[in-house]
Order: structure tokens, then sequence, then C-alpha cells
């Protein structure tokens, strides 16, 4: 089996075979292109032919997390990526990546990835990734695995977003005004350990240069981070506080979120979710994955 790794460390996640958006999209016939001053990174033209794309969900299948994934499809679709989107779980019995990689056939040279996996995280999750790395090498298929889907600053902007939309932050920034007086900074919460908060600790920066106000990150399943994170906001002298969850959802328990959110007096707002930069930066790390020069031979 042949994996290749368009980012190393960074995980996929697996997809699933009779999920409703699953199959053929429109057929294209240009060729792979995101050239000129103005055009969108998002924004693919693609040949009929490239490998597909197969999203890779955390945890096991549930109404809520298929939803999802048929929105960001939707939207990955509308931006021009391949004409196959699939999709999956990485946990339960329901649609196994493995399975459903192992569904793709060669098409000429076996040895060329048939799929490029993204991973649908915002941020590393250990327990996915390892789940993920797990399945591609059981499927025995050669694919390419994308990065995750942060740092980035479409995710600072969906953050905002979620926040204006529990009433947490104005919907748009004038001057150095972007919160209401009901808060005064912001904990962007994660889960996986030390390398999602480093991840969403570039995701705060951004964020926190859009606001102006204090921003921290933290990992909601870590009791120890969460309070270090707390400690750092009332130093600031902060005391209204609001939680801007840098997770789409599978990822996460909801119990997680509240909880925490509880514990620490904090208004949490929703998760991305299908959140259209989701669907974009998914579109980008296909499109990123397609610019490796090892699709243009046979894979090494």
């Amino acid at each position: 089996m042949l994996l290749i790794c368009a980012q190393p460390r960074l995980p996929c996640a697996d997809v699933g075979a009779d999920n409703q958006f699953s199959g053929a999209l429109p057929r294209r016939t240009s060729h792979y292109r995101r050239s000129g001053r103005h055009r969108s990174p998002h924004q693919l033209s693609v040949p009929p032919d490239a490998p597909a794309l197969v999203l890779a969900v955390p945890g096991a299948a549930s109404a809520a997390s298929e939803q999802i994934v048929a929105e960001v499809a939707a939207v990955a679709s509308a931006s021009g990526t391949s004409e196959v989107i699939r999709a999956g779980y990485l946990g339960g019995p329901t649609t196994p990546l493995s399975s459903v990689l192992s569904e793709f056939p060669a098409n000429g040279d076996p040895s060329m990835p048939r799929a490029v996996v993204v991973p649908l995280m915002a941020c590393p999750h250990p327990e996915a990734d390892a789940a993920l790395a797990a399945a591609v090498r059981e499927s025995g298929v050669p694919v390419i695995v994308a990065a995750h889907l942060g740092p980035h600053p479409f995710l600072a902007d969906a953050l905002h977003t979620r926040l204006a939309e529990a009433g947490l932050a104005r919907s748009g920034r004038t001057g150095r005004i972007g919160f209401s007086s009901t808060t005064d900074a912001v904990m962007v919460a994660t889960v996986g350990g030390e390398e999602a908060v480093a991840t969403a600790g570039v995701i705060s920066v951004l964020l926190a240069g859009r606001l102006a106000l204090p921003v921290v990150p933290a990992a909601l399943d870590d009791r120890e981070n969460v309070a270090a994170g707390l400690a750092r906001l009332r130093e600031a002298r902060a005391s209204r506080l609001a939680i801007a969850p840098c997770i789409i959802g599978p990822e996460c328990d909801p119990g997680l979120l509240a909880a925490v959110a509880a514990d620490a007096g904090a208004q949490p707002a929703a998760p991305l979710g299908a959140h259209p930069a989701i669907g974009q930066l998914v579109t980008m790390r296909y499109g990123a994955a397609l610019e490796d020069p090892r699709l243009v031979g046979p894979a090494r």
C-alpha cells in the first residue's frame, strides 16, 4: 500500500459509500488551474478523471454529522472539486473509510492516487488522526492525505460569524469596536490536546485582530488547559466571556462544550458546522493536493 502525504503528520478522515450526497457530480473537461491575479483559491477547474474527494469525518455517523457533511460537500461541489465526492466516518460500523477507499478502482497506473482524503477537522486530533491513518493502511489504496482545515483566516471569519449569530459580536467591524457590551474576551475552544491548541492559537490571533479584544485558545478536553486560559483572561481583567468553538461538530461531544461554558460562566457560540468557509477550505486543501508533482507521473 502506498500512502502519499501532502503534508507530514497531518491526518485525514474516512468516508462512507451510502451517504445521500455520494456519487458523481457534473463532469468537467478543463484541466486543474488556479492562475491569474483575481482567481479565487477556492474555485477550481479539474479534469473529469481527477482523484475523488473524500471527506473524512471523525466519530460515528449521526443525523447531525450527515447534514453537516452534505452541506459541506455541496459547497465543495459548487467550487469545482472532483466529479466524485464521498464521505464517511472514523468511528462506528457505518461507512468506514477503509471500505469506501477500497471501492475506488485503479484507473491506468495502479500506483497513482485514487482519492484525496480531506479531514473534516479544523485542528489536529490525535485519536481521529490515528484512526484515519489506520483506515488508510487497511484499505491498501494509494491516496493523498490532505492537511487539516486550519489554521486559516477563513476560520477566524467563520468564528466571528458564529459569535455574531449568538449575539456575542457585531456582524461587521466599525473602527476597532467588534463586540457588544455583553462580552469583553473570547476563548477559542478546540479538542485534541497541545497540537490542536497550537493551531487554535494561530486562529485566536487572527480573531483578536478582527475584534480588538483578548482572545486565548484552549482545549475543551483538558481541564487544566481551560483553567490556564481562563486565568490569562482574568489577568486581562475580562469578566464577560464568550466561547468560540473552533470545531466543526462531529469531533466533539456537544455536552462537553456546554459543561465547560457553564463551569467558566461563559456564553458559547455554536460550532462551525457547515459554515461556507468549511466547504471553501475543503476545496483549497483538495486543490493544494492536486498540485503535488507526483500526480503527473507514477506515485512514489
